[in-house]
């Protein structure tokens, strides 16, 4: 078995397709551990806020299934890949970790470069895997957290149903 982490990201209606997501993971890989929620300003271009987690869970199978599943319940969700990438989207799942594995065959970059660049990413790893190490830096992701500097990175700890996460942004 092989511990899997993905980033989950959504700023249409996350109070409606994060649970869904969450639910459809669970469906496909079982047990979740799910870090807490945070909301972020879109990065890269103007949107609305996303919400965004991380969540592990183990997998025996090989890391293109795991893709796989993970690119079919973003379809489920509502997502189009073909659609420009740097825009708002109803779920993004994005592979962060594969166990230690070093892999980048252009549709696969695992560990993720977002881990070390992104609060809304490092963040809730460091929450639910603060003593584990990243594969590459080494250091422990709690020490990660502990260092980066964020400027233009507000989080805000949220709870899924409350109104800032309800918003439609069409």
């Amino acid at each position: 078995m092989t511990e899997v982490a993905v980033g989950v990201g959504s700023n249409i209606e996350p109070g409606r397709h994060v649970p869904a997501a969450l639910e459809r993971l669970r469906a496909r890989f079982g047990v979740l551990d799910v870090s807490p929620i945070y909301s972020c300003p879109a990065v890269g271009f103007s949107g609305a806020d996303f919400v965004n987690l991380v969540v592990a869970f183990q997998s025996a199978e090989p890391i293109e299934a795991v893709q796989a599943g993970l690119r079919a319940i973003e379809a489920a969700g509502g997502r189009n890949r073909a659609a420009r990438g740097d825009g708002s989207r109803t779920m993004d799942l994005d592979m962060l970790l594969f166990g230690d594995r070093v892999l980048d065959n252009g549709d696969i970059r695992v560990p993720r470069a977002d881990i070390l660049e992104y609060a809304f990413v490092l963040r809730p790893l460091a929450d639910i895997r603060p003593r584990a190490c990243h594969p590459t830096d080494g250091r422990r992701y709690r020490e990660l957290w502990e260092a980066f500097e964020q400027p233009g990175q507000p989080l805000t700890e949220i709870t899924l149903g409350s109104s800032n996460t309800e918003q439609d942004c069409s």
